[in-house]
């Protein structure tokens, strides 16, 4: 069962006469990913409510604006290796400590386990802090994917395990990866499964406007296939790409156009953009804001192979847009589904599905705007207003019980679930 255990400490009581302040910590916050977007949503909610929350990160790309986000220089940054269009950054610590100190903050929150996160872990520690954060990557599963290294993928688990034991409350997005983490050794007591939410305005129906494509040469009449997201094989797109050629196969023969659209850039775009260069398949590179939310709501159908990750932002954001979503069978994703409504659950090692299922949703557009339709109004009640306030509710708590730092044993202490 997932809890949202907090140990209590009479060393330091709870601060009075002024609202909760919480610091984030984030070591992505301008990089186009569904985590960055998150934080964004949440950093915005935040100054919208009124509520005291801080975003810190360290970063020399172009952070977005606001007056309680906090970008300290790096001391040194390099591209992230493999993924050049990320960066890894070390973050001044000692800048970063003071910072903490001057502000003392009610929680901290770590959003990510790499070196900001890293920084806001020793923080909270130093300063007897509370420190909650969220699960948002598997970085076990992504490191098994991408190196196949068995020793390697342990190390990362350690880590993992190491990183998040001294947390009062960890957020998990999913009640599947819940499971992940109990088997990864994090104590049940302290899981709290985040309410999922998007920003369900700027994704949105109203944006569908076929005129799109022809700035990319694209066919305004052909059945569309788009995937957002990071193209890395722990995103599960080489099953996209081993099963593309049949799909177009199929669909032809049937008199359909079928084309496939890839948004986003990593390590495995040039693989994959080699093995269909002639089969009808777009690569657009990282697109923003309305221009995203148009290339989904113009699409018929979205597909994402994913098995690692624990939600799945995009697979919100492309409901939210109306059109239906094919999701596997393992992950965070599928909670976001209606099977049969909004879109497909998938076994993620049967080709044949995926093959079968879209070559029948390309022929059948009474369906496929159903399903559209269902998923809209599926995704009214994932709005990013009421996840915040989930999210913030847990760190109000959390500073009603501060902790030592350190979260309680197995058993130790017990709380009533949160809300789902």
């Amino acid at each position: 069962m997932m809890h949202d255990a907090n140990e209590p400490d009479a060393r330091r009581p709870a601060p009075t006469g002024r609202p909760t302040r919480v610091m984030l910590f984030t070591d992505t916050l301008a990089d186009v990913n569904g985590v960055s977007r998150f934080i964004q949503d949440v950093a915005i909610r935040s100054r919208e409510t009124g509520r005291d929350l801080e975003i810190v990160t360290s970063t020399r790309l172009e952070c977005p604006g606001g007056a309680n986000i906090r970008n300290f220089k790096p001391v040194f940054a390099m591209a992230m290796p493999r993924y050049e269009n990320l960066e890894l950054a070390l973050p001044p610590l000692l800048t970063m400590l003071r910072h903490v100190g001057r502000a003392r903050p009610d929680v901290v929150h770590v959003s990510t386990p790499g070196p900001v996160g890293c920084a806001g872990w020793l923080a909270a520690r130093k300063f007897k802090i509370p420190v909650m954060g969220v699960y948002h990557t598997d970085f076990p599963a992504y490191v098994d994917n991408l190196f196949d290294d068995h020793a390697l993928t342990e190390l990362t688990s350690w880590f993992m395990r190491r990183f998040y034991r001294r947390f009062a409350t960890i957020f998990t997005r999913s009640a599947d990866y819940a499971g992940s983490l109990e088997t990864l050794g994090m104590n049940p007591d302290r899981l709290v499964r985040l309410r999922p939410g998007f920003n369900k305005d700027s994704f949105h129906t109203r944006f569908r406007d076929e005129s799109v494509w022809d700035t990319h040469g694209i066919d305004r009449d052909s059945f569309k296939v788009i995937f957002c997201g990071r193209i890395s094989v722990e995103k599960g797109l080489e099953l996209i790409t081993d099963i593309w050629k049949r799909v177009e196969k199929r669909c032809d023969e049937r008199g359909i156009k079928a084309e496939l659209i890839i948004v986003g850039d990593g390590p495995y775009r040039e693989t994959m953009s080699r093995a269909l260069v002639k089969h009808r398949a777009h690569f657009l590179g990282f697109r923003y804001g309305q221009e995203l939310s148009t290339l989904y709501a113009s699409s018929d159908l979205f597909a994402f192979p994913s098995t690692t990750d624990t939600l799945g932002q995009v697979v919100m954001e492309a409901q939210g847009c109306g059109i239906p979503v094919l999701a596997t069978d393992q992950g965070g994703p599928k909670e976001v589904i209606r099977d049969g409504v909004t879109g497909l659950v998938l076994p993620a090692d049967d080709q044949k599905a995926w093959i079968d299922a879209i070559a029948a949703l390309a022929c059948d557009e009474p369906r496929r705007r159903s399903m559209g339709v269902e998923a809209r109004a599926f995704m009214e009640g994932f709005g990013i207003g009421d996840s915040f306030e989930h999210f913030w509710d847990v760190h109000e708590r959390a500073r009603k019980r501060p902790s030592r730092g350190e979260a309680p044993e197995m058993g130790e202490t017990r709380a009533e679930p949160a809300a789902v």
